[in-house]
């Protein structure tokens, strides 16, 4: 295939854009709703006291009941994977301190 030659590919994107004005002048935009009015006297009224409180307290509720809890055996597995982890780590952490601790010591302050 021969490649496009420059007036070509203009010639292309030039008819490309007038379809695509096209299609974006024959889209049906959405009709806006008006915002309702706030009734009067609805912002106005007071909460009673504590209402905030015991809102917050039972959507709590309502979200944990939502939850799946691990059980004994997947605890158990969650618990071992994270010693195991902070194990490794803690050995690499050390073999790195002492490997530059002799470094330190030998070659730099000799």
């Amino acid at each position: 295939m021969a490649r496009q030659t420059r007036s070509e590919r203009r010639a292309r994107r030039a008819a490309q854009a007038e379809s695509q004005a096209a299609v974006e002048r024959t889209r049906v935009r959405p009709q806006m709703r008006p915002v309702p009015e706030a009734v009067a006297g609805q912002d106005d009224r007071r909460r009673p006291s504590g209402w905030f409180i015991k809102r917050f307290i039972s959507e709590s509720w309502g979200e944990l009941q939502k939850v799946e809890w691990p059980g004994q055996q997947q605890l158990i597995q969650g618990t071992v994977v994270v010693l195991l982890a902070c194990l490794i780590v803690g050995i690499y952490l050390f073999a790195a301190d002492e490997v530059f601790k002799r470094l330190v010591q030998h070659v730099l302050l000799r």
